[in-house]
Formats: structure tokens, sequence, C-alpha cells
């Protein structure tokens, strides 16, 4: 089993090998072992699937730090890779208590995680002056730390059409000048915009596959220059959706081909012991 030292290097040496890891963003136990045993070299943990699956909105209910931290480490615990977790804005609007929230994470036993810079459940972002300096308090905090700790810093405001790609790429490149290890504009809508993201910062990109951007495959965003795939909560959407049409069908027509279409258990059990074991 590797120490949290060791999982900080290999998951900061996966951002700078040749071509893009794919980082599945899982939601529970079951699942961090699946995709560890399908071969994935680390984990991301998903705020929106993780709260799909307790009945409440992504950025709603009562959720916070604590919650988000302890289904964290849940997660690390499961399997030996490293992961990274999905903490919204940080959970703090101010620098110093996002820095503190770093020390948490770490303290967690995570490698990694990544901060908004948009309210969750608010139409509103923080200022440029405000959201670079955050990211500023995570990076001093994260390298502060024993080991890599890889602070992926966010330009969410194209999800919501908040503010265009030009403000996008201007935060991402104020995010890699105050020393972000990563950075990430989720919702591109094409390959030439991913490309402009990656050629306007030399730090590695993250990109939010899974969406529909035409001609998307790992190989096409690779030579766009991204260097990390997340997939948000589009697994939990997947597995949930598959169990939706199931249920769907077999409560309108009495029929069962979406159950019976399904793998069988001895290849989802097999991954997942070999998860476990990693």
């Amino acid at each position: 089993m590797l120490t949290q030292a060791q999982k900080g290097e290999k998951f900061q040496d996966l951002h700078h090998d040749t071509g893009p890891f794919v980082l599945p963003n899982v939601w529970d136990i079951g699942s961090a072992q699946l995709f560890a045993g399908l071969g994935y070299k680390a984990l991301a943990t998903t705020s929106s699937g993780f709260a799909y699956t307790h009945n409440f909105r992504d950025g709603e209910g009562d959720f916070g730090l604590d919650q988000a931290l302890a289904h964290a480490r849940t997660i690390g615990e499961a399997t030996g890779l490293p992961v990274s977790a999905d903490l919204e804005n940080g959970y703090s609007d101010d620098p110093d208590g996002l820095a503190e929230t770093i020390t948490k994470t770490a303290a967690a036993g995570l490698v990694g995680c990544t901060i908004e810079d948009t309210h969750p459940g608010e139409p509103g972002f923080y200022p440029f002056d405000v959201a670079v300096a955050r990211i500023e308090a995570a990076v001093k905090a994260a390298r502060s730390l024993p080991f890599p700790f890889m602070v992926t810093a966010r330009a969410d405001g194209l999800i919501k059409g908040l503010y265009d790609l030009d403000e996008a790429i201007r935060r991402l490149q104020a995010y890699e000048a105050v020393g972000a290890p990563v950075v990430y504009a989720p919702f591109l809508k094409s390959l030439d915009e991913i490309s402009r993201v990656c050629a306007s910062v030399k730090a590695p990109v993250n990109h939010l596959g899974g969406l529909g951007v035409p001609g998307e495959t790992v190989a096409s965003l690779g030579e766009a220059g991204v260097k990390r795939i997340s997939l948000g909560g589009s697994l939990a959407r997947v597995a949930l959706g598959a169990a939706y049409r199931a249920g769907k069908q077999i409560a309108e027509t009495g029929t069962f081909d979406e159950v019976t279409a399904a793998p069988g258990w001895n290849p989802v059990l097999a991954a997942i012991n070999a998860g476990k074991l990693m």
C-alpha cells in the first residue's frame, strides 16, 4: 500500500506523463473499487454524484466540509489509489478559510482537490481579485504540506453563462501565476475552445469529458493539449440512468430487456475485488 506521500507523488506525476489520463469521479466504495479494478490510476469524488445519491441537488442540502471530507476519506480508504476531492467552492468564501480547507483535506488522506470560483446553488461568482486571492491561499497551504498536493483551480462561470471564455482564460492564467498546479474550465463546447484554453497556460489542464463535445475522445483531447480528463457526476448519472431505464420499462411494459442486457455479476465483482487489492 502506498503512503500518502507516495500517492501525492504518483498523482503529480500523472499530470506530467505523455498524453492525458482519465480521472473517474466515483460516489461510493463499490464504484471506487470498480474503477480501481478496471485499471485507472487515480480517483476523484463528485459532489453532484454524491448529492444525487442522497436525494438533493449539487450545491444544495445540509452538506458541508465535514461531510464532504468524511465521504472523500471513505473513497480514499477503499483502494490504494491517489484520490482528489471535489470540494465545490472549498466551503469558504475567504482565503484564510480556504487555506484551512486544504489543511483539513490533506489530513483526511487526500492528495488533491478542486476549488470553484462560483457560489454553489447561487447565481454569482467571486470577483476576479477575490478568486485569485483564494487560489493563492490554497496553493500556499498546499505547498506547506510534506508531499505534493494538487490544487485544481476552476473557472466555473461558463457553466451558467456568468462570464465568457476570455474571462475564464484570464482567470486560469491568474491562477497559474499564483502557483495553481492544475487549471480547469468546465463546459467548454468544442475542441477549438479546448485547444485555446490549453494553449493559453503552461499548467496541466483538466477537461470535463463526456458532455458531448463533437469529436471528443481521449486521443483528440490529448492532441488539443489536455492532460487530465475528469467525468464529474456523469458516471453516477450513467449508473442511476441504467436503473431508471430498467425500472421504467418494467413499470410501463412488464418486460425485462433492460435488466437482462446488463452485465452479469462475475465481471463486475472481479473488477471490484481487484480494486480492493490495490
